[in-house]
């Protein structure tokens, strides 16, 4: 072949390539140039239609940026009976939100020599727990932060079973964490909340916060609307459970976000471990979901144009609930709903006012 004749046919590769096999280039669309009272300002424009749209009363939002909360602001009413509205102080349940804050504990553990994240946990507390299944010892605290433990979220007064070989693949279980919660208060000889207060709330300035009932809140707690707006009855719980009685304001939240951001009070090789994928998410038949997806400790990851991501959602019935951080880029939200439908507007919210792609909304289906 002469040279001339190989000149187009390189090119004709080159224009092939382009337009089959390049992606095109995108940037971040995340607000993060945005000043403070523009993101506020987005947030006043967006939130009140959302919450009207799908019957939630009231919603509190923290906003994060540059590693620092930029705004606490409440919106609607707390009490659809008496139209209180909601404060800054306001309290919700944080249901599943207790995972991540729990997990932050367990690793200050670690990092103390208290326990040992890849030591199967019966050898720390031999209590008959899961009946008939010896691979239960193989569970560590890793799987369980990670959620691959086996264990169906909740056993809903049927034995404990495990559905899989542990730490092989992702299903999400609440139940995993209740047995971690076993074995610290085993492990430290204290009860949960009081070591929560020690560990966590104390040293974060989280002074609204607590995963029992406390007597306060019969005053600052929220009440819980079902999809029609209507109240519905509040719990008052008076046993700890690690992975969803966490009561909390969006402020004291965002406090906790930030400590993640900055990997305050952490080892600075366990901090990465926590926002480190340890295992990829998959859906509820056990197939892999957005390739972007992964979970860590504590903490769903996802990792896209816009950036790594760490993320979270809480779930108790009629109080709904987001958290999304950027550690690089130290930007985020939280916000707390007490309404069933208060993750039905999740993406519009966040990307509305954070700006970017939330594949971690579309894997939760909320629509």
């Amino acid at each position: 072949m002469t040279k001339n004749r190989i000149f187009p046919v390189f090119a004709l590769l080159i224009l092939l390539s382009i337009s089959f096999n390049v992606p095109a280039y995108q940037e971040s669309s995340l607000n993060t140039g945005l000043a403070a009272d523009e993101l506020i300002a987005g947030a006043d424009r967006l939130i009140p239609g959302l919450l009207e749209k799908n019957n939630v009363p009231g919603l509190s939002l923290a906003l994060i940026q540059n590693g620092r909360i930029i705004c606490i602001k409440p919106y609607g009413i707390k009490d659809s009976k008496t139209g209180e509205p909601v404060e800054e102080n306001t309290v919700f349940e944080a249901a599943s939100l207790s995972k991540p804050v729990f997990t932050y504990a367990v690793l200050k553990l670690a990092d103390q020599g208290s326990i040992d994240l890849d030591r199967p946990l019966y050898e720390y507390w031999q209590e008959e727990y899961i009946d008939n299944d010896e691979r239960y010892k193989k569970i560590t605290p890793r799987i369980v932060m990670t959620h691959s433990t086996g264990f169906p979220n909740w056993r809903r007064n049927k034995k404990l079973t495990i559905n899989f070989e542990p730490g092989t693949r992702f299903s999400y279980s609440g139940e995993g964490f209740v047995y971690l919660q076993k074995v610290v208060e085993h492990i430290t000889g204290k009860e949960l909340n009081e070591l929560m207060r020690e560990l966590v709330f104390t040293p974060l300035g989280m002074e609204n916060s607590s995963y029992i009932w406390l007597d306060d809140y019969s005053d600052t707690a929220s009440k819980c609307h079902n999809d029609k707006g209507e109240q519905r009855g509040k719990g008052r719980p008076s046993k700890a459970n690690a992975a969803a009685s966490l009561h909390t304001t969006a402020g004291d939240f965002a406090k906790f976000m930030i400590c993640i951001m900055n990997g305050s009070g952490l080892k600075s090789s366990t901090s990465e471990d926590m926002l480190t994928p340890g295992i990829r998410v998959s859906d509820r038949h056990g197939k892999t979901a957005n390739k972007s997806l992964y979970w860590g400790l504590g903490f769903g990851l996802q990792d896209t144009v816009d950036g790594k991501a760490f993320w979270h959602w809480g779930d108790n019935m009629n109080f709904k609930c987001y958290a999304v951080g950027y550690r690089e880029l130290k930007f985020g939200l939280v916000y707390f709903s007490n309404g069933k439908n208060g993750l039905n507007f999740g993406d519009e919210l966040i990307s509305g006012i954070l700006g970017g792609n939330h594949p971690a909304l579309e894997w939760l289906d909320y629509h």
